[in-house]
């Protein structure tokens, strides 16, 4: 059986089998490290149960996306206050089970319970699984950024998708009313 938990300093030392995929963004400890300290209610992951970790999720409810580091800005009267996915990654052997649709869903419930307006997470456009299941899940592509992830050797930056999923608080869904033009990442508020 499956054992979803709080994610813990020593599985730091366990997840590389889910990092090491080519479409998985991976931080520095420090990163994983502030996430933690600051978020740990939004930082999940998911066990087998011969101790293998599967795949984990971590995000923050903040005010306004600035940063890649998720600092928190604007106010909750023009509406900004969301859960931001950061990151959600299931190892290849465990995949298509439902580990990531069941991380998403706790962690949009974690943002329903802080008052959110929406959900929102970046993707690459060239992830169609990802993207599709995000789709099915209840999530629509908001805007497009341009050269949102660095590439390496020599290869273009690759853009990005914002998606979103409005929460009940959104009660007009406005947060997710697409933008009609693609945007820059020093554009992102």
């Amino acid at each position: 059986m499956t054992t979803l938990r709080a994610f813990t300093c020593d599985d730091l030392f366990r997840f590389n089998n889910i990092n090491l995929d080519p479409l998985t963004e991976t931080y520095g400890i420090p990163f994983y490290l502030q996430y933690l300290a600051h978020w740990p209610e939004y930082f999940i992951v998911a066990e087998a149960p011969g101790g293998e970790l599967m795949g984990y999720s971590a995000a923050v409810l903040m005010l306004r996306m600035f940063t890649v580091m998720g600092k928190a800005e604007g106010s909750v009267a023009r509406e900004e206050w969301h859960g931001h996915v950061t990151a959600l990654s299931v190892a290849p052997e465990f995949r298509r089970l439902g580990l990531a649709a069941k991380l998403m869903e706790l962690l949009e419930e974690i943002s329903e319970k802080k008052g959110g307006f929406f959900v929102d997470l970046f993707v690459r456009v060239s992830n169609q699984v990802a993207v599709n299941m995000y789709k099915q899940l209840g999530y629509s592509v908001y805007r497009t950024v341009l050269e949102y992830y660095s590439a390496s050797s020599g290869e273009p930056d690759e853009d990005a998708y914002d998606m979103r999923k409005a929460l009940s608080r959104d009660t007009e869904k406005k947060s997710v009313i697409p933008l009609p033009h693609p945007v820059r990442p020093e554009d992102i508020e």
